[in-house]
């Protein structure tokens, strides 16, 4: 195979043992080395390669919790409170009322006249004094076509009058923590927990795990968003993983140009525990270089934005009560036992600090009966968890990956609202978890925020919150500490840092290609990084022909 040896400005490796280099050596989409270009050449015959003489190179951005349909999920109409960048690059305003929610459905509804259901998405009422978007404010946008909308966590839903009559809901006498319901008894239009969301939705033509998974062309899109963003490695968090799903995905990953190692997770949803693991454990054999399958993922708890995390006494600041539980205690335990016993890699959504207590308990008890020491099972999101708790986590062999941009982007509502000071301060504490010797990484959940994970970086680095306040100066981390956790970090969390996080000889030759070094910026302007592109299993890649 012919050998390309790239130059480039600087090159950061994450590795100890040669932080730096002027130029990489990739053979068969692998590195053969980095260093010099006088090093370099010992392997023989080679192109050297100037694309790059200018940029900055690094491993490539690994983002360890997003979901796919971050590309598709444009399909609907975008509802959010912050200005957003879709796919093809137009920015979308943010909505700041109710109304001009209203209006943005009028639009889409207008816009798509044939389609039975009118969809939207990135809602968030927490912004807007915390109102509840009921049932008679859809109907003002359409009420002659259903309207099913996800909020920005992807943990509650909203329905117009029609939808509620359409799915068997629109009625007294219902008793559900997940159905809020009005003065006159019936429910206002806000759906919350997967059992409720998932039927009532598939009720009015709106299948929650399709619009969670994406279309083809949304899984394209989404790997062009990786590309822009210097992502060369993605989770796929929350795929249902049928016969039928794994085949799309490994058909699209195998596109000659797609760009992308994408790293597909099973939701618990659906099966026994058993099977679970025993069908998650079959998908092993069929990875390839661009999808990596195998792993599980589970969902113990809601949003706090939303309040249906789990939390603690002294819970909720403003009185609300408690939030839901997603799965039962005896069905983790039974899932963390057989993962174990199997080498499945399971990743763990706790948002409140009582789920993040429950899966550290659960997998306390799990690793007596099935004994692994190299499982790094992974908290997601863990945003609530105490000093104690990262302690605890750290004797387990437990890995951690904070939810970064939340802080940036609901920090000053939990501030307020949620949680209160002292706790939204120790949010997303990658200070203590570094210092507690959890392995950690940081992550966008795009959809619910942007991919990018030079913004992750300087979410960690700088603990700015959305109106320009420091929130939790003792949990700052610093810049190089943030990089290593976007490549090399979320690598470990993967169980494929000996594949990807580094440029060292024998890793896929993934690289973020940069205008400006991150190490030299002013810590304030990391998530200003100019991303040119990437390069991915040795293919180039340039973000502006994407």
């Amino acid at each position: 195979m012919p050998t390309t040896i790239y130059q480039a400005r600087k090159i950061h490796t994450m590795s100890h043992a040669r932080p730096h280099a002027t130029h990489v050596a990739v053979r068969d989409g692998k590195i053969l080395g980095a260093g010099t270009l006088e090093e370099l050449e010992r392997w023989g015959d080679y192109t050297l390669d100037t694309t790059f003489a200018d940029k900055v190179l690094m491993p490539g951005f690994v983002e360890g919790h997003a979901h796919s349909s971050a590309g598709s999920t444009w399909d609907g109409a975008y509802l959010g409170w912050f200005d957003r960048r879709d796919p093809d690059g137009k920015v979308w305003d943010g909505l700041k009322t109710v109304d001009a929610v209203v209006e943005r459905l009028k639009e889409a509804a207008a816009a798509k006249p044939n389609e039975p259901i009118v969809v939207g998405w990135g809602l968030d009422p927490i912004y807007m004094d915390n109102v509840r978007v009921t049932r008679a404010d859809l109907d003002r946008a359409c009420d002659d076509r259903p309207i099913v909308i996800m909020h920005a966590s992807g943990h509650i839903m909203n329905m117009n009058s029609l939808a509620l009559e359409k799915a068997g809901l629109l009625k007294t006498g219902l008793n559900h923590p997940g159905i809020p319901l009005g003065a006159d008894g019936m429910p206002i239009g806000e759906l919350r927990s997967p059992e409720i969301m998932g039927p009532a939705g598939a009720k009015v033509g709106f299948d929650r795990g399709k619009a969670i998974e994406g279309s083809s062309e949304g899984l394209r899109s989404y790997a062009r968003l990786c590309v822009r963003a210097g992502v060369t490695t993605a989770t796929d968090l929350a795929r249902s993983l049928t016969e039928d799903s794994v085949a799309q995905a490994l058909a699209i990953t195998g596109e000659a140009n797609f760009p992308l190692c994408l790293v597909p997770f099973r939701i618990m949803m659906g099966m026994s525990p058993e099977d679970l693991v025993t069908f998650t454990a079959g998908l092993k054999a069929k990875s390839t270089e661009r999808c990596d399958l195998g792993r599980i993922k589970v969902v113990a708890d809601g949003s706090i934005q939303g309040f249906t995390a789990r939390l603690l006494w002294p819970g909720y600041q403003n009185g609300a009560p408690n939030g839901l539980w997603y799965v039962a205690p005896d069905q983790l335990a039974e899932i963390y036992e057989r993962a174990l016993a199997a080498g499945v890699l399971v990743h763990t959504h706790t948002n409140g600090n009582e789920a993040t207590q429950l899966a550290i308990e659960t997998l306390e008890a799990a690793l007596k009966k099935a004994p692994n020491f190299d499982h790094r099972f992974t908290l997601q999101h863990c945003q609530l968890a105490t000093p104690a708790q990262f302690r605890k986590m750290a004797r387990l062999g437990m890995c951690v990956n904070l939810f970064a941009n939340h802080h940036f982007y609901w920090g000053d509502e939990h501030y307020s609202l949620t949680v209160g000071p002292e706790r939204a301060e120790r949010m997303n504490a990658c200070r203590t978890a570094l210092d507690s010797g959890v392995p950690m990484t940081i992550h966008s959940d795009a959809p619910v925020t942007p991919l990018g994970p030079l913004f992750t970086a300087w979410a960690a680095v700088t603990r700015l919150t959305a109106s320009n306040r420091v929130q939790g100066e003792g949990e700052k981390i610093t810049v190089a500490e943030a990089l290593e956790a976007i490549t090399l970090g979320a690598a470990f969390t993967l169980g494929m840092d000996h594949q990807i996080g580094s440029i060292e000889a024998g890793k896929r030759a993934d690289f973020a290609v940069l205008e400006e070094d991150p190490y030299e910026v002013a810590p304030e302007a990391l998530k200003d990084v100019t991303v040119w592109g990437t390069v991915q299993g040795g293919r180039v890649f340039a973000a502006a022909t994407i």
